[in-house]
């Protein structure tokens, strides 16, 4: 079977033209986020402060199924989408498995990830409001490297709260976003009031997700015409990422299947919501038949281990508070390499999803994930990224499953970036350097309890 054989391309006039909002179509939308003063639901006014108007709305749209994509920005899609479906036969013949496997390729993307796919949506919105400064927070690197060159093609200046144990994990991908001409601070820093404190309270503490928002959204509150901006969680994010699976539905029908799971990694939801959500979109209109698994790490188990419950999606408390999956604010993940996993909590989207049954999660353990991002680079010949070896360990359970069954399935898992600049990460799993992080039903326990309760009591 050669490469041409195995790859499914879209041409050019096939590029999706709008996002898909599945908010539209979900039974049971998501409960809204509320304002941490008065407890209320937000007005998409009172997002103005923080977010780009445009994006503002869209975080809060509940009519609009499908969102036009600006042509500014599908301009700039055409230079790495459409992405390619690959067959995975080399990974099959090598789990000697029944089940069709195909992936969608979003490492072929200029910064190697799906995160740009937001990025360039963002930093248009922020570009046609005349806002100059944007600051972000990001965890191994790849979103700030996809919002550093966003921010460059749209003439924005960019500061990044890099997450302090990635900043000094992986040197290479501050150094992608600095040579995209953006300002990389280690966090938790003493640039911020909130990085401040932690590091008084925690003098070596090395940083979370959490922390580097709670940085980012004070610097953007300080700064003249500046605006924060996100990879993943909210439900803008999440939106301008279901180009990968309005794409990948396109390219199933032209490799004449249809999937049966769809499996994507979890941090925040932006690539597996990105992947899944097109699809999932037939079992809530038609009751398509396929299930979607969420992959995340054993040592951050929001939506396998942790709570629903109203939680700010940053340490310091400067966000609304969001509906939630999660193991608390102040969770301290451990420090695994797949940087962009380590989030304490879940999207409200997928979090109700999870809650009315609608998709499943299941937690990796950090050397699984390893050894199976290393068979898929020995099969299919591209090293993939920390994060995106969860949804391939994922993958290999049910494709493992499917053959002690003895049925076909078709499984499609988002392969969500590479790897190149990660092999740090290899090399300590290479020299028998890496471990398993338990996490104890205690320290989940002691931390969940800590949050207040404000959902509905009907």
């Amino acid at each position: 079977m050669t490469t041409q054989q195995k790859r499914f391309l879209l041409p050019e006039n096939e590029i999706p033209t709008q996002w898909y909002n599945i908010v539209t179509d979900m039974k049971n939308k998501p409960l809204p986020m509320l304002h941490p003063g008065t407890k209320q639901a937000m007005k998409v006014e009172e997002l103005y402060p923080l977010f780009a108007e445009e994006l503002a709305k869209q975080e809060l749209n509940t009519t609009d199924r499908f969102i036009d994509i600006p042509e500014e920005v599908r301009e700039k899609y055409k230079f790495y989408r459409a992405t390619p479906l690959v067959r995975a036969y080399g990974l099959e013949k090598a789990l000697d498995t029944p089940a069709h496997i195909y992936f969608k390729n979003e490492s072929v993307s200029p910064v190697g990830s799906h995160k740009l796919n937001s990025a360039l949506a963002q930093a248009y919105y922020c570009k046609q409001q005349g806002v100059t400064n944007i600051t972000t927070e990001t965890g191994a690197g790849q979103w700030g490297t996809a919002m550093s060159y966003a921010a460059k093609a749209f003439g924005l200046e960019l500061a990044v709260y890099m997450v302090k144990v990635s900043y000094e994990q992986k040197p290479y991908r501050r150094s992608v976003m600095q040579t995209f001409g953006s300002q990389v601070i280690a966090s938790p820093s003493m640039s911020t009031k909130a990085g401040r404190k932690i590091l008084t309270d925690h003098p070596t503490y090395q940083g979370s997700l959490g922390t580097a928002i709670s940085e980012a959204i004070e610097l953007a509150m300080q700064t003249p015409n500046c605006k924060y901006v996100l990879g993943s969680v909210l439900n803008h994010v999440t939106l301008h990422q279901t180009i990968i699976g309005l794409e990948a539905e396109k390219q199933m029908a032209m490799a004449g299947e249809y999937p049966d799971i769809i499996i994507g990694c979890f941090g925040g939801g932006s690539n597996f919501g990105g992947i899944s959500f097109p699809f999932l979109r037939h079992k809530l209109i038609d009751n398509k038949d396929i299930r979607i698994i969420a992959a995340e790490p054993a040592s951050c188990p929001k939506l396998t281990r942790g709570v629903f419950e109203y939680d700010f999606g940053d340490e310091a408390g400067y966000t609304p508070l969001l509906p939630m999956f999660t193991l608390g604010h102040d969770f301290a993940p451990a420090h695994i390499h797949a940087g962009g996993l380590r989030y304490h909590g879940a999207g409200s989207i997928v979090s109700q999803l999870k809650r009315d049954g609608l998709m499943e999660a299941v937690d990796i353990q950090q050397l699984d994930s390893f050894k199976a991002g290393i068979l898929f680079a020995q099969t299919e010949g591209i090293v993939p990224a920390p994060e995106s070896c969860h949804a391939i360990a994922a993958t290999m359970i049910e494709a493992e499953k499917a053959k002690l069954e003895g049925k076909q399935k078709t499984i499609l898992f988002n392969l969500s970036g590479h790897g190149l600049i990660d092999m740090a990460a290899y090399d300590a799993y290479l020299a028998d350097d890496l471990s398993n992080y338990e996490l104890s039903d205690e320290v989940i326990r002691r931390n969940v309890d800590k949050l207040e309760n404000n959902l509905p009591t009907t």
